[in-house]
């Protein structure tokens, strides 16, 4: 199925943020096929709180697309989308997103909330999740695991 290649690509995404030590976050933005867009997270590199590859992937896709609608576009993205990204993805038309791991501390496209599907609002996006949600969520609890060593390595 495409769902898993295009995940394969934001998983990508995401292993270029952890070899800068960055929360391994990835994310792409497919239109017709094709990489639009594509993101990881670098918010403590660039310390910037709208670092999120989602954030970033959109922009890119704007500009490849040349319109900030992206009616036609699906985002992959490795983990569930925060608030802030939920909000930009709705305002972006985006038409589908794909995520893979839940996040119990922020997800807003089900877990905590739904702001992707919210009827209030003008548009709606339809989501699909647990695609390799397995390989996400490993990559986030490797880095976080190697992070926590660190942290207690230092403290010695």
């Amino acid at each position: 199925m495409y769902d898993e290649k295009y995940m394969e690509y934001a998983v990508a995404e995401a292993k270029k943020a952890a070899a800068i030590e960055e929360v391994p976050i990835g994310a792409v933005v497919i239109y017709q096929g094709e990489v639009v867009g594509r993101g990881y997270n670098v918010r403590e590199t660039s310390q910037q709180t709208l670092s999120h590859a989602e954030l970033i992937a959109i922009q890119e896709a704007n500009k490849q697309i040349g319109s900030w609608r992206l009616e036609d576009c699906t985002l992959y993205v490795t983990l569930e989308p925060c608030p802030m990204c939920a909000g930009a993805i709705v305002q972006s038309r985006i038409k589908r997103v794909v995520y893979g791991a839940p996040d119990p501390k922020a997800g807003c496209a089900g877990t905590l909330m739904n702001l992707l599907q919210e009827e209030r609002f003008n548009h709606q996006t339809e989501v699909t999740y647990g695609i390799m949600e397995e390989t996400c969520g490993n990559l986030l609890r490797d880095f976080f695991r190697e992070l926590r060593v660190k942290k207690k390595g230092s403290q010695t």
